[in-house]
């Protein structure tokens, strides 16, 4: 197989952009296999489900060959997700990856009582992480990636408030042992009843399984019960911080971003295009222009290196705006029939040597002046110039 389809093979295994319908439909199909993966999982602890278990763990297992045959591909080009590193580093890098654990715990637990069948509970306990794939195709969605984004950006102070409250939960079961084994040795039998005591007392999850019955066990009871209060509003008052900060810094993003010296034009792409049918990285764009975004069929594309300019795009170019710092401005002059320049060619022009026509607009087409052009009632012609003319309208740039 070439490389050329391999690579091809891996990009519609990945998480699929709006323009790649193979990719997106991969996606779907994924996710709804996903789906009726776990509703199986969910419906066969039920009585009713007896008469259909024969039917349903047909499609169950169709559903764990897929998943199967997906990781065999993303194992097979592996070399693609990781490409600075050889083929056999990057699939033990892909192997050993948390998406990687994830993907071949999904189905291999499935498979491991036929050899192993006296591990089939521990088995079926492993196949619970296949909820964790759900992920991977909502990766892509900012919603999820907010959150991943604050709890990355919050890491340091939230593992700092758990180790706080484990150390609080620790002291608190050794305390509660010492004031209530004596008198409930059958309940506080060890350090660890005292601590699943502190986990639902500090948690304020307050089971009522076990509980102090001494005056003394008491007394420290409420003084716990009010530190987990404030404990458990730790964690919680910095995650909530965090997302205030996420908002306040993605607006204060989008208000840099509407005062941006950059404008934006479009281009439209015809039959005689040149840059019809090349891809991205193919078009020798001058430095400091950009293809920001491609209007296809009513759609926005992400402009990628691999994609393929064709017929009918308009192209979104962005570029710095122009900064007027000698007083030379961009100016619109649209002719009228009783213009002195109607009729006549460019270079017969009684124009300042300051001034340069830019372009001409003719019919809703775009011409480039020459010298030679005879310019017509109706034309729009942008000018580079310092002077003043007649129906002279200045341009924002």
């Amino acid at each position: 197989m070439s490389g050329k389809r391999k690579k091809r093979i891996f990009e519609v295994i990945q998480i699929g952009f709006d323009e790649d319908w193979q990719s997106r439909t991969f996606d779907v199909l994924l996710l709804c296999m996903i789906v009726v993966n776990l509703a199986i999982a969910c419906y066969s602890t039920f009585e009713d489900a007896a008469p259909y278990m024969g039917i349903l763990g047909k499609v169950e297992l169709v559903t764990e060959i897929c998943f199967a045959l997906e990781y065999g591909l993303r194992v097979w080009t592996a070399e693609y997700l990781y490409p600075k590193l050889t083929p056999g580093r990057a699939v033990a890098r892909y192997m050993t990856s948390f998406n990687g654990v994830i993907d071949l715990l999904s189905f291999l637990p499935y498979f491991l009582p036929i050899f192993f069948p006296t591990g089939m509970v521990a088995f079926r306990m492993f196949r619970v992480v296949r909820i964790f794939r759900l992920f991977r195709v909502n990766a892509y969605y900012d919603s999820l990636n907010v959150i991943a984004d604050v709890i990355r950006g919050k890491r340091d102070q939230i593992l700092s408030s758990i180790f706080i409250i484990l150390v609080l939960m620790l002291a608190s079961s050794l305390c509660m042992y010492s004031l209530e084994h004596e008198a409930q040795p059958e309940v506080f039998q060890n350090a660890f009843s005292g601590f699943w005591w502190a986990v639902s007392t500090l948690l304020t999850v307050g089971y009522g399984d076990i509980y102090p019955v001494t005056i003394a066990g008491r007394i420290f009871g409420i003084v716990i019960t009010f530190l987990g209060v404030g404990m458990v509003a730790i964690p919680t008052g910095i995650l909530s911080a965090g997302f205030v900060e996420q908002y306040s810094r993605l607006k204060s993003l989008n208000a840099y971003s509407a005062e941006a010296d950059i404008h934006f034009v479009r281009l439209e792409v015809g039959k005689e295009h040149p840059w019809l049918n090349q891809s991205v990285s193919d078009l020798s764009l001058p430095p400091g222009l950009l293809m920001a975004a491609i209007q296809r069929r009513g759609k926005v594309v992400v402009p990628r290196g691999d994609t393929v300019i064709q017929e009918g795009d308009s192209l979104i170019l962005g570029a710095e705006s122009y900064q007027d710092e000698e007083g030379i401005q961009l100016r619109e002059i649209v002719l009228k029939e009783n213009h002195p320049w109607v009729a006549q060619e460019i270079r017969e022009l009684d124009i300042s040597r300051k001034t340069l026509i830019v372009m001409v607009r003719r019919d809703g087409k775009l011409m480039i002046p020459t010298g030679t052009l005879k310019l017509q009632a109706g034309d729009m012609i942008l000018l580079y110039t310092k002077k003043n003319y007649r129906n002279m309208q200045i341009l924002e740039v």
